[in-house]
């Protein structure tokens, strides 16, 4: 059995950061355990080849969700990364922080140290923005940041044009002082490159002789002695190995592997564990439960105008972007397309935005293929602030047994009331004349927005996972029984174990998830490292009518609730 003082499980957005951070100190060794490969692939570091990782197999774990009810039992793919840098190597690289509010809310849901003056510190370390440093801003961190091409398709400004004629306004930095509003949009992009956590933080870390990384390592169980976590057994390449931990064990295999592990290890809520056939080693309800995911909509137009990456989904046109990515490191094959983007509230009374937009200058769908034959836009769409929770829970004691997932989506009528409202006001913001220059027909969701029959059974048929799972392994107080981390990530009533990654968020924030996850595992290194937290207060925009308008202005146009032709 080999000796470190720290184990980390799981090589991903959370896990490279803390064996950088935590190897800082030659003083501490550090083993970390991951179950996929490297990802030395062209498709990975590719940012507009995103959809080729994520339906690799070699890349991805291939979960899928059981039945959802509120679905009429379909089965939504739940994709996540197995690969050095985990699923910042497959995500759609969209760097969104969430809100200041997100952060405020998980303190009074007992998450203590950890609003948004306590965050943002961390977001800062983390980043290296285009823009250089500010109050809000990183300018040093190891990970890059900026908008890729700088939206030069005039498709993406007449998006956020749309969204001021809509009566909302504009912001210039949504990660900034204000998150409302519509504007150029952000991602994970070095030099033309996909900036994953691997070669962000693991790359530079990995010459350090007190750091150990270890791949294909699929980790069976902790290993426990009474109250206390002394190691972690792992197999390799069909060998069972074991590996003690002289400090502590820290998982970090997100929000499904967190929790299964946990599981297998015999933590978690007793019922689930006895159904699965794994004995109780400390009974923990909070394992599995609690858990959230943002749903989302395309909204898709043909475009009277050939400008879109629908003229580019060719073969002899991906050859020509390939090879000036490959040369010069520039042009399509540089950017996710995600190059503007909007955040609204979608009534009065809410102090902050719970609606997000992606725009698309192509009719594309996640397998990267065309949705329809022509040149055509979309907008990814979906409230961010969900009421219905779901569960993890593992199906047998053993790592081959694949987690079941049910993330109970719309379980609620004010979740389906959210998307009813959703698609009205975003009708309204495509249809507004800014872009009527490039607007054809609605190819969906083409249906009459004023019948909610219509407009819930549309939702069920057509709604996607945006791949935010979080929030199963949540961080609360003390009286808190469903919490299973304390503020410091330390999992309760265990010795020597945190769990730190997106699991541990109580609520799910306002935003795509990697930007909060790094931040988490920045703030937990110094947790870890018995550093004092950091903390910085920056104001944040609000609306000042936000209590009784639901935006600041009013629309240029009206618009019925049929669909456009």
């Amino acid at each position: 059995m080999s000796d470190y003082d720290y184990i980390v499980i799981g090589a991903g957005s959370a896990g490279c950061v803390l064996a950088n951070r935590l190897s800082e100190n030659p003083a501490h060794s550090v083993l970390l355990l991951e179950a996929g490969k490297d990802d030395r692939s062209l498709f990975v570091r590719m940012p507009t080849a995103l959809s080729i990782p994520m339906n690799t197999p070699r890349f991805n774990w291939g979960y899928w969700g059981e039945p959802e009810p509120g679905l009429d039992g379909r089965r939504m793919d739940c994709a996540r990364g197995k690969v050095l840098g985990g699923s910042s190597a497959i995500n759609g690289m969209v760097y969104v922080r969430g809100h200041a509010a997100d952060f405020d809310q998980w303190v009074d849901a007992g998450a203590t140290g950890w609003s948004y003056a306590d965050c943002l510190p961390y977001f800062k370390r983390a980043e290296r923005w285009m823009g250089g440093a500010d109050v809000y801003r990183g300018g040093e961190g190891p990970v890059d940041t900026g908008n890729g091409n700088n939206m030069k398709n005039p498709l993406y400004t007449a998006f956020i044009a749309a969204g001021e004629e809509a009566g909302y306004g504009r912001t210039e930095d949504y990660n900034g002082y204000r998150q409302e509003g519509f504007g150029p949009m952000h991602m994970t992009v070095r030099r033309g490159e996909r900036c994953s956590t691997d070669w962000a933080y693991l790359a530079p870390a990995r010459k350090r002789p007190n750091l150990t990384v270890v791949t294909e390592a699929e980790v069976d169980k902790l290993i426990l002695s009474g109250k206390q976590t002394t190691g972690v057994r792992y197999q390799r390449r069909g060998e069972m190995s074991e590996a003690s931990a002289r400090r502590e064990v820290i998982l970090s295999a997100g929000s499904i592997g967190s929790p299964a592990i946990l599981q297998r290890s015999g933590i978690g809520p007793s019922q689930v564990l006895a159904d699965a056939g794994v004995p109780v080693q400390h009974e923990l309800p909070g394992v599995g439960e609690n858990l959230q995911d943002h749903l989302e909509v395309y909204f898709q137009y043909r475009c009277k105008v050939p400008i879109t990456v629908n003229g580019h989904l060719g073969w002899l046109a991906k050859l020509r972007i390939g090879v000036q990515w490959v040369l010069t490191k520039t042009g399509l094959g540089a950017t996710n397309h995600f190059e503007s983007c909007g955040f609204i509230r979608s009534r009065a009374g809410l102090a902050s935005p719970d609606i997000q937009y992606h725009f698309l200058p192509a009719a594309i769908r996640y397998d990267g293929k065309a949705a329809f034959k022509g040149h055509g836009f979309q907008v990814h769409v979906g409230p961010n602030k969900p009421e219905s929770r779901g569960t993890v829970r593992i199906a047998g004691p053993s790592a081959k047994d694949a987690p079941q997932i049910l993330f109970n989506y719309l379980a609620t009528e004010e979740d389906r009331e959210d998307w009813r409202t959703c698609l009205k006001l975003t009708r309204e913001i495509l249809r507004q004349p800014a872009l009527d220059g490039y607007r054809g027909d609605e190819i969906q969701p083409a249906v009459d927005l004023s019948d909610d029959e219509a407009v819930d059974t549309w939702v069920r048929d057509n709604v996607e996972t945006a791949y935010h799972p979080s929030c199963s392994c949540k961080m609360g107080a003390a009286d808190d029984d469903m919490a299973v981390v304390d503020p410091e990530c330390r999992v309760r009533g265990l010795e020597g174990l945190r769990v730190v990654d997106s699991s541990i968020f109580p609520l799910i924030p306002n935003g795509n998830l990697n930007a909060p996850t790094i931040m988490v595992a920045e703030r937990a290194s110094d947790l870890i490292r018995g550093r004092a937290p950091q903390r910085e207060e920056a104001p944040v925009w609000q609306a000042t009518e936000w209590q009784s308008r639901q935006r600041e202005g009013e629309p240029v146009r009206a618009v019925p609730a049929g669909p456009a032709t």
